[in-house]
């Protein structure tokens, strides 16, 4: 549960179910931070991040690559057991198990896990940031939603006060006490108040509907809010929302300056990899192999034999020549398989040592390139400071300002009201013309509406405050 669910918690809770029980902002802000695309798409970007630090992390351990072949050969080749250049086809089957591990690379494997597990936190505190937003426009679209209903009750009140009006105003007008024209203006300011009525609905269900979307409901969907007494919602005293005090503590727990100051973090150490990049590496590697060759053979048997190996003619007399001893004759066959995977194995290892000299400056560039992205970090880092800090304090001049419209609409409200009272009873002794009771009326209604909205203008001015302290409410 973010921070920000804490701060709007005060609005009033009630049971949560679709369609017949209202939902209160707590299950509002829930409901969106489970099924709000945004956040669903900040969560995969976690998890993306997170199996790049997976990956970084086993990239510290030895490879190990297994490869084998079988394939028919024929033509002028070499023969893979004998290594000798054969014209003979054979069918031929290898394998090879090699390994490779670094022994030393400037840590630029150490801190590029270091940067993907800075990316992570980042990412972590950009969900967080992404959930305070959405929850943000959750209460403000709540209490747009609480607006417009307070606004239907209020039209609804006008429209009655008229309509009683009107059924008094008749009454006189059939009794003879009051001309017919006093009658035909209140019907046309019911006819106006009906009108009223019937925009505030609209407003209110298109409301509605825009929380539907915000919630990531189906717009079919049976869907009404909570409707808390607007006096209720308790607010901070204004004293304890001075901004230099907001702005310190927005600074340890606002999201997105944690997101700068990993960001900033995960900039540094790049540097450290691409600089690591420029200087020699050190690995060992090792390798087993074997190899088959079906036309492969081996001696099968030996024996000694003691044959002539020419004639001589002597005086005309031809004669058989022996060697002084016997000589051997060697019978060949096919080597097994597994027999010639006992012959051919092989084996090596080693130490590889490399040392970039110049690859069209890649690596100078890259790492050139990581310090100016440090900077880049950095004057963003800075700028959203300032734009935090303006917004707090713009935040605490319009709220300033907020509490003072209010309690000046508010003597508005009230003076108005004494003036409609007194020209109400003014009118029912026959004293004042319903034009004059009508002005009245008016005046009253737009004192009451301006009330309404000069209120939940104070006190989304003050949550806002409350928001960027980042300490919930007091309930």
């Amino acid at each position: 549960m973010t921070r920000i669910v804490n701060l709007f918690l005060a609005l009033l809770t009630f049971t949560f179910s679709f369609g017949q029980e209202k939902w209160d902002l707590q299950k509002c802000v829930e409901y969106a931070l489970k099924n709000n695309i945004s956040v669903r798409q900040a969560d995969l970007q976690l998890r993306f991040a997170q199996l790049d630090l997976k990956q970084s992390k086993l990239s510290q351990y030895p490879s190990l690559d297994f490869s084998t072949s079988f394939g028919y050969s024929s033509g002028r080749n070499q023969d893979p057991t004998t290594f000798s250049l054969i014209t003979t086809a054979y069918t031929f089957n290898n394998m090879t198990l090699q390994s490779s591990v670094d022994l030393f690379s400037w840590f630029t494997r150490k801190n590029t896990v270091a940067v993907k597990d800075l990316n992570v936190k980042a990412t972590e505190a950009g969900i967080e940031k992404a959930k305070n937003d959405i929850a943000l426009n959750v209460a403000v679209a709540y209490l747009q939603v609480l607006l417009a209903k307070e606004q239907i009750k209020l039209a609804q009140s006008q429209a009655e006060l008229t309509r009683s009006q009107l059924e008094s105003t008749r009454k006189q007008v059939d009794a003879g006490k009051l001309p017919e024209l006093n009658a035909a203006n209140l019907e046309s300011v019911l006819a106006t108040d009906s009108s009223t009525l019937i925009s505030a609905e609209i407003s209110a269900n298109q409301l509605l509907l825009q929380m539907k979307a915000l919630l990531n409901l189906d717009a079919a969907v049976s869907f009404d809010v909570a409707t808390p007494p607007v006096d209720q919602i308790p607010i901070e005293n204004l004293a304890g929302l001075q901004p230099d005090a907001v702005y310190a503590l927005a600074m340890t727990n606002m999201p997105q300056q944690k997101v700068d100051e990993l960001n900033l973090k995960a900039a540094l150490k790049s540097v450290q990899v691409a600089r690591g990049t420029m200087y020699p590496t050190l690995s060992l590697f090792g390798s087993l192999g074997n190899a088959y060759n079906d036309k492969a053979q081996e001696i099968k048997s030996k024996t000694q034999v003691l044959a002539p190996v020419g004639t001589v003619t002597v005086s005309g007399t031809p004669y058989q020549v022996y060697p002084l001893s016997p000589f051997d004759v060697f019978t060949y066959g096919k080597i097994g398989y597994f027999d010639q995977l006992n012959q051919n194995f092989r084996q090596s290892i080693g130490i590889n040592l490399s040392v970039p000299i110049f690859g069209g400056g890649n690596l100078r560039t890259a790492w050139q390139r990581s310090k100016l992205n440090v900077k880049q970090v950095e004057l963003q880092k800075e700028q959203n400071s300032f734009t935090l800090k303006q917004d707090i304090y713009k935040a605490y001049y319009d709220a300033v300002a907020a509490v003072q419209k209010f309690n000046a609409d508010k003597k508005t409200a009230e003076s108005s009201q004494k003036t409609y009272d007194y020209a109400t009873r003014r009118y029912d002794l026959g004293l004042l013309s319903s034009y004059d009771l009508i002005t009245s009326q008016t005046n009253l209604a737009r004192a009451k509406s301006q009330l309404l909205y000069s209120q939940y203008d104070y006190v989304f001015k003050m949550k806002l405050l409350e928001f960027y302290k980042g300490q919930g409410l007091k309930l």
